[in-house]
């Protein structure tokens, strides 16, 4: 008898795996459909020998020490601050904008005061901001909208930024200053042997069973379970009783170059030329040293594995449909992107999971003081889960 089965192995499903495995003693069995661990987050070394994220690039960032500390358990850490490039009027300059992508687009020589008076010029009125052209067009004006969002956005999302809700490009800050670095959080780093190991790490438990290439469904009848946590889309598990929710997948097209070095970045954008939309390059993210190097291009679509919520009013309507019949549903706890139908960078997933090993090891020792998940402040955690995030 296991006293839960986990849905996913992923990052909610294995954090959740080895809380309860390694403070609470309990018996947990985590099933994936999918052929390894880490779910999106999984890396691998391909056939010439270079360290490739399967599903595009993953760069970890968090404001949090809890969340970051806690993932340090299984990994040792490389120090890295993610910048990227947009190529823009046959130019590569800073994304997200700042102060040198203005100079170099328009041959100018403003200094960040003069920049906030550029951008006041040319931002438009807007007196209701509820969609993502509604933010970039009062920030920036309708010139680098144009240049840098509107066709992004679209073949991203295979719809106008003026149909999407705000909360999309209201991920993406404009800086007056010359910081390029494309997150500002407290710790930036990279897991120094790979995602995959770190996982490998996680689960490396005696109390915790992997089955892989597994629907969950196949075994439900078979292997005895006290309480399920379920990680994957939350519409699946009710047999889309009230129809499907709206995703945008991703088809990635990897290869490998015969030279050291290809990009003047480790991402570059494409927001206008091009079907894809970014390439990466992973030896600048994980720094390792070969003669070769791997890239990979990403190219949008709408079918296919579900990586993006598609933020639209209807969609939210539609998933708390869905979230309703989750909360009434008995010994079944829904976690995750997908269960819960919002995009989370990595970390707060992580915390995500935190929070509910806390709610569930309190429930189960009501009469004594729960043991925290992790050190620190709950409420931090709790804040960093409910915080708009930002592109991995």
């Amino acid at each position: 008898m296991f006293d839960y089965l986990i849905v996913g192995a992923g990052f909610a499903g294995s954090v959740l795996a080895e809380r309860l495995a390694t403070r609470s003693n309990k018996k947990v069995l985590i099933v994936d459909k999918r052929s390894h661990i880490a779910g999106n987050a999984y890396d691998h070394y391909n056939e010439d020998g270079i360290l490739v994220h399967k599903y595009g690039p993953h760069i970890f960032h968090t404001n949090s020490k809890d969340v970051f500390d806690y993932l340090g358990n299984f990994t040792d850490w490389r120090p890295y601050e993610h910048r990227v490039l947009a190529s823009v009027d046959g130019q590569h300059v800073p994304m997200p904008i700042n102060l040198d992508t203005i100079n170099k687009l328009y041959g100018l020589n403003l200094t960040s005061f003069e920049l906030d008076e550029f951008f006041a010029s040319v931002a438009e009125h807007v007196d209701v901001i509820k969609t993502s052209e509604d933010v970039v067009v009062s920030k920036v004006g309708r010139e680098l909208y144009n240049k840098f969002f509107k066709n992004y956005t679209n073949k991203q999302w295979g719809l106008d930024p003026s149909q999407l809700d705000k909360s999309v490009t209201s991920r993406v800050p404009t800086r007056t200053n010359r910081d390029d670095r494309y997150f500002t959080d407290t710790y930036q780093a990279m897991p120094l042997h790979g995602y995959t190991r770190m996982f490998e790490n996680m689960l490396n438990h005696p109390n915790i069973k992997v089955m892989l290439n597994t629907d969950y469904h196949e075994i439900m009848d078979f292997i005895p379970f006290k309480e399920m946590i379920f990680t994957g889309p939350v519409d699946e598990y009710f047999d889309f009783k009230f129809g499907k929710l709206p995703y945008r997948s991703l088809e990635f097209k990897h290869e490998t170059l015969n030279k050291e070095k290809h990009l003047a970045a480790p991402v570059v954008n494409y927001p206008n030329e091009h079907p894809y939309t970014r390439i990466t390059e992973f030896k600048a993210l994980t720094g390792q040293d070969h003669p070769k190097t791997a890239i990979v291009y990403e190219y949008p679509q709408a079918e296919g594995d579900p990586y993006y919520p598609i933020p639209m009013a209807e969609n939210a309507e539609l998933y708390n449909k869905y979230k309703k019949l989750a909360d009434e549903t008995p010994n079944v706890h829904f976690v995750g992107r997908l269960a819960t139908y919002k995009y989370y960078n990595m970390d707060q997933v992580v915390a995500q999971a935190l929070t509910l090993y806390k709610k569930l090891t309190e429930k189960e020792n009501a009469a004594k003081p729960a043991r925290p998940a992790i050190s620190g402040s709950t409420a931090l955690v709790e804040k960093l889960v409910s915080r708009s995030p930002q592109p991995e």
